[in-house]
């Protein structure tokens, strides 16, 4: 019986690990956080986060349109790459999720600090500065709370790539 070639566009096996999930999601700061406009197309932006218990946490003025899009529909996508950190290579996740909009004054006196200590490590003047500029009438912190994940590990693909190339089998289409 001959061996299957090696499938390159069956990427199911290069699923992210749990420990490297949590690895990942420390180790940036950044994501993509995707929401729907009123007529149902997805809309992404850049914005830093905190991550802690177990959701994301970001920052906007409520004079943002996505407030009032997420208020409207909380269903959210947060998508993260390894890029630009130091952190292996070839790794992404995206979350799909609920969002909540929070203004009370409690969660963002909480969040405000832990961002500017994210966004500025070591320098407690430029922190002080961003959490004062930042502390306004109209600030909300976005709760995203993930609920189904998909992950992927390029290094896992190099992998087995190597290994398919090294033992000879063929690489195409199964």
């Amino acid at each position: 019986m001959t061996e299957k070639p090696f499938n390159y566009d069956n990427v199911k096996g290069y699923t992210l690990e749990d420990a490297d999930q949590e690895a990942l999601i420390r180790a940036q700061n950044e994501c993509t956080f995707m929401w729907s406009t009123r007529e149902g197309w997805p809309v992404g932006v850049i914005m830093s986060y905190v991550w802690d218990q177990g959701c994301f946490w970001l920052s906007v003025s409520s004079l943002r349109v996505r407030v009032q899009a997420v208020e409207r529909d909380p269903r959210v996508s947060i998508s993260i790459t390894s890029k630009g950190v130091d952190h292996p290579g070839g790794r992404s996740l995206t979350l799909k999720g609920k969002c909540e909009v929070l203004k009370d004054q409690a969660t963002i006196d909480w969040f405000l600090p832990r961002l500017a200590e994210s966004l500025r490590p070591g320098d407690a003047e430029a922190q002080r500065l961003f959490v004062q500029l930042n502390n306004t009438p109209n600030r909300r912190v976005l709760k995203v709370t993930p609920l189904k994940r998909i992950g992927y590990d390029g290094q896992k693909m190099r992998k087995a790539t190597a290994d398919a190339v090294a033992s000879g089998r063929s690489i195409g289409p199964s």
